[in-house]
């Protein structure tokens, strides 16, 4: 069975709202085009790594207008993301009636789990790009099996959140050490852990709290 990837860039605040142009969002985000300052070549190349073996997008209705308006046009320009974008399936999360017409594009039915679980007998590595409420959903449903998390080092204070309403506890496994660019952007990879997060109490000793005696 295939994996699920969420590949996420967010602020400080876990604002991960229209971080790639200022026209992204039309619905009037003051802060449209945040990432694009903030690129480095250290970066780009865990961009480029991640991105490595994928064989499908899974993306919202949104972020496949957005993509569908651009990525076809890019190819002259020899970008290795626009020929990796054009040449592979993309799946659309959407209720209504999106345009597919970027080739490649098929619409998801109506039953979200169910389509995850074809797309991932189909594909080994699905990667989930911008999409903020699709992300919540995978979220929530914990439908997705690895994520990679840019965090910027800005803090807008309004946007929509990674996290808006779309998580439920989990826990995570850090795949390797972070790693932090010259711009200060940290990339962070996770695994999605068994189980529920547990509690403890910070007084015991084996937490390494001061006790007098």
């Amino acid at each position: 069975m295939g994996l699920v990837h969420i590949e996420l860039f967010a602020t400080l605040d876990l604002v991960g709202q229209s971080p790639g142009r200022p026209d992204e969002d039309p619905l009037g985000f003051p802060f449209g085009g945040w990432q694009a300052p903030l690129l480095d070549d250290v970066a780009g190349a865990q961009i480029r790594s991640a991105y490595e073996g994928t064989d499908a997008l899974l993306l919202g209705r949104r972020t496949h207008d957005i993509f569908s308006a651009y990525w076809p046009h890019q190819d002259g320009d020899a970008s290795w993301i626009a020929r990796l974008f054009n040449g592979i399936p993309k799946y659309v999360a959407s209720r209504g009636r999106p345009d597919l017409s970027w080739e490649g594009s098929t619409q998801l039915g109506p039953d979200l789990a169910g389509a995850v679980h074809e797309i991932r007998d189909r594909h080994e590595h699905v990667k989930v790009v911008g999409s903020l409420n699709l992300v919540q959903s995978l979220l929530r449903e914990q439908l997705f099996d690895r994520l990679d998390l840019w965090v910027h080092p800005i803090v807008l204070g309004v946007g929509k959140k990674v996290f808006d309403g779309g998580a439920v506890p989990t826990n995570l496994t850090l795949l390797e050490p972070p790693a932090a660019g010259p711009q200060g952007t940290v990339h962070l990879r996770y695994a999605r852990g068994e189980g529920a997060p547990r509690t403890g109490d910070m007084s015991e000793p084996d937490h390494g709290a001061a006790h007098d005696g």
